[in-house]
């Protein structure tokens, strides 16, 4: 009899000899719809090859984590998304941060600056500074900034069709600062598809704005070394509301189209790919989330070496930020959500991140308050430096459940690899709709769930107690949008426009080519230029892109 056979027997003497009392429910699915089974064996791992798809930490499949001493060498950025109101508010707020040991920036935009819309367009009206600091111009960006050295601060920008503009304002804001851009250390999020799939923040069409990256990781490859030039974002699509699985492989795949794009171009994968990241959400099943992680890392190095043929471990190593679940919090009893970012932190760290933010327990109503912030960023130091989950690397492996969980959210991600790859690639699929359907049938399933109580989400729907809210708001004044408008208007009348003019003409001439657009909008960037002139004078060339809706 083999060992496995032996085990087996026992499992079903073991099952049989006890009296197994009624289960809580008929079956038990984690977020992305996979059965759970009441126990997991050596026998659920037996095809585990332990070289090939775990080695050791640092080292290929990278399963186990991306450096060899993870939080035992330094703990991963502690780099909390802050933005609101004017550029002067949001730079009070990096201080304070910075202040309480916060290691990282990460700046969150106003909505009409996502868009590529400037202050005084009517457009804006309402939304300036309201969900992020309001950038219109450099001089913006200078005064964001003030006092901050971004040669000693690593800064993360969450930004995605104008990304090339904001990087652009950064390198120039450093350059007055006295900082070269081969100093510079940071993150553009710049990650378009997922703006078609899920977060429709999209401008250009796909194919203009996917040469728009390709500039930014061809220009920063070369000249902002440190940089990396994109962070191929899951957050959005799983706040959209898909499973677990789905965030894991539609971002995997949006991640090998860039690769795909960038080869095409002509650069070398070992030449930028080691300056790729990742984003992923962290949501409230813990150990998937933790699979999730370790299935991604596995999954890149794989990928990379066997069908981009990357030969730097660099190349293979997928480096990725995590954010705690926003969809997750609950305007009912807002504290609990201390706990719930407790657990989703936990499991992103546990799952070996680089960088995480952890969400503030009132986000569910407001923008975060200082306190609400501060209570955020203490809970990462607490686990850092009180809970001893980072005294040895990756604790979880080696437990079958673990390993079972693992093994299968690669196998379920590699089948839509294969459902994207029969409809054309990614950019074909987006337009097919068919990331958005799958994403919103999941949504449906999930809330359907709740409302029918299958889901408990505490205090939602299970454990109500209709008590009026009493956790204070941060609210946004209307003098907000007022001053920005004003900064904006004073800005142009002093500003040398002709000059504007001129690097604008340039800029279309060279959209009309296939140059590099990077050296273009520096020069107008550096000259004052606004976001939404530069986004104007591409629409001219590039267009607009209208999505073909699905109901």
């Amino acid at each position: 009899m083999t060992e496995h056979d032996r085990i087996e027997q026992e499992k079903e003497e073991w099952e049989n000899s006890i009296s197994l009392k009624k289960e809580r429910k008929e079956s038990f699915r984690n977020l992305s719809e996979i059965d759970i089974k009441r126990l997991y064996t050596p026998n659920d791992i037996k095809d585990l090859n332990y070289a090939l798809d775990l080695g050791f930490p640092g080292q290929y499949p990278f399963t186990r984590g991306a450096y060899p001493n993870m939080y035992r060498g330094q703990f991963w950025t502690m780099r909390q998304f802050a933005g609101f109101g004017t550029a002067e508010q949001t730079n009070n707020r990096y201080k304070f941060l910075i202040d309480h040991g916060n290691t990282g920036l990460s700046v969150a935009f106003s909505l009409h600056t996502i868009y590529g819309i400037e202050a005084i367009d009517e457009r804006a009206l309402g939304e300036i500074g309201k969900e992020g600091v309001a950038i219109d111009t450099v001089k913006d960006m200078e005064i964001l900034f003030d006092g901050i050295n971004l040669s000693k601060i690593s800064t993360s920008m969450t930004i995605n069709a104008p990304a090339s503009i904001l990087l652009a304002m950064y390198i120039v804001t450093a350059e007055k600062q006295g900082h070269t851009p081969e100093e510079l250390r940071g993150t553009i999020q710049n990650d378009i598809l997922k703006e078609y799939i899920a977060q429709k923040s999209w401008i250009f069409p796909p194919e203009p704005s996917m040469r728009l990256i390709i500039d930014t990781i061809e220009y920063c490859t070369k000249h902002v070394p440190q940089w990396y030039t994109i962070s191929i974002s899951g957050y959005h699509i799983r706040e959209a509301g898909s499973t677990a699985v789905q965030e894991l492989a539609f971002t995997l795949a949006d991640g090998f189209a860039y690769v795909e794009a960038a080869l095409e171009r002509g650069l070398d994968i070992d030449g930028f790919a080691p300056r790729l990241s990742f984003f992923f959400n962290s949501h409230n099943n813990f150990f998937e989330e933790v699979c999730k992680y370790r299935a991604a890392r596995r999954i890149w190095a794989r990928h990379m070496k066997n069908k981009y043929g990357a030969k730097k471990p660099e190349s293979m190593r997928l480096r990725f930020h995590t954010q705690t679940a926003g969809v997750s919090l609950t305007a009912q009893e807002p504290e609990n959500n201390i706990v719930r970012v407790t657990l989703q932190a936990l499991a992103s760290i546990l799952g070996g991140t680089q960088s995480l933010h952890t969400n503030s327990f009132d986000e569910a109503l407001c923008l975060p308050t200082e306190n609400a912030v501060k209570i955020a960023l203490r809970t990462q130091q607490i686990i850092a430096y009180e809970s001893g989950v980072t005294d040895t690397v990756d604790p979880l492996s080696g437990s079958y459940y673990v390993e079972w969980l693992t093994n299968k959210m690669e196998e379920e991600a590699e089948e839509y690899f294969r459902r994207i790859e029969d409809l054309g690639g990614v950019i074909p699929a987006i337009k097919a709709n068919f990331f958005q359907k799958e994403i919103a049938n999941a949504s449906y399933k999930y809330q359907q769930e709740i409302e029918n109580r299958e889901r408990t989400i505490v205090a939602v729907n299970q454990y109500e107690q209709r008590e009026p809210c009493t956790v204070p708001l941060l609210k946004i004044d209307e003098e907000v949008a007022k001053e920005q408008v004003r900064k904006l208007n004073i800005l142009k009348e002093e500003r040398d426009n002709n000059s504007v003019k001129e690097s604008l003409e340039k800029l279309k001439e060279a959209a009309r080519s296939t140059e590099n657009l990077m050296p273009y909008i520096l020069d107008a960037v550096r000259r004052y230029t606004s976001i939404g002139e530069i986004i104007n004078a591409l629409k001219e060339i590039f267009g607009v892109y209208q999505e073909d809706s699905v109901y």
